[in-house]
């Protein structure tokens, strides 16, 4: 549903699509966000215009994203209040400060900061192992690292569990857009599921095998095969977009092989 500011449809109908979304009845809305049904119903059909306490109450329930709520505000008429400020401005010093914390301990394992759309905001050295011998287009700012992940020139030629690893994350971004409905996003989906080369039946989700408690990325490295999981981390509370938007994902070893190289890789 993201879309400029100066382009929203009205508020009832972006109220309604948001609810439907996330799959919630009115009465399930009304109850949780202490609101009667007949109102929520008038507000939906553009029979009642809700004030800005409402705006951001039935966002805050409908778990709607910061810059979608600005979205939503300006279609009822009012400002947004919710900002958007670079990741190079000298108010977010903190913030660069607190990633660069996370990135660096993170070290000898690689660790990469992310935006929405999974551009490559920061990276510690040792995610330089995910960049080599990709070609310079892919490498390009902005950085995407799905699309490095999974294109058949980048990382995709050494990952040994490729289908796996591509269903797992080609549903990721799936129910990203789903909770979004964000058609940059969705456009970013359709690329990296139409890839040259790629397997429908090998992309298909399979359960799990009983022996793993996490889809590993398995990649060749150096002659040797390494294996990893992942953990994401956002900040918490954010009231700028920007910031809101940002994650954190870390690479663990999931095996002592995969340790004991990065550790030889970053000479420690």
């Amino acid at each position: 549903m993201t879309t400029s500011l100066s382009d929203v449809r009205p508020i009832g109908e972006q109220l309604r699509a948001w609810r439907q979304r996330r799959r919630l009845s009115q009465l399930e809305l009304a109850s949780g966000a202490d609101v009667s049904t007949r109102h929520l119903s008038f507000m939906e059909t553009g029979r009642s215009v809700p004030s800005r306490e409402m705006v951001l109450r039935l966002a805050e329930h409908l778990d709607v994203p910061l810059r979608d709520r600005n979205l939503l505000l300006v279609s009822a008429g009012y400002a947004p209040v919710y900002s958007e400020t670079s990741i190079e401005e000298p108010r977010m010093d903190s913030v660069r400060a607190a990633l660069r914390q996370v990135l660096q301990g993170h070290e000898p394992f690689p660790a990469v900061v992310v935006d929405r759309f999974w551009n490559l905001v920061d990276a510690n050295a040792a995610a330089g192992l995910f960049m080599e011998g990709a070609p310079e287009e892919l490498l390009r700012p902005p950085l995407n690292v799905l699309r490095l992940s999974m294109h058949p020139d980048g990382m995709a030629r050494h990952i040994i569990n490729l289908g796996e690893w591509r269903a797992h994350m080609i549903d990721r971004v799936r129910r990203h857009v789903a909770l979004t409905a964000d058609e940059s996003l969705a456009q970013l989906y359709r690329e990296l599921r139409d890839f040259p080369g790629a397997d429908p039946v090998a992309d298909a989700v399979v359960p799990p095998s009983g022996n793993e408690v996490v889809v590993p990325l398995r990649l060749r490295a150096d002659g040797r095969e390494l294996s990893f999981f992942t953990t994401i981390a956002t900040f918490g509370s954010p009231v700028d977009i920007t910031v809101a938007e940002l994650a954190i994902e870390s690479f663990y070893p999931a095996d002592e092989t995969t340790s004991r190289y990065l550790r030889e890789r970053a000479g420690w």
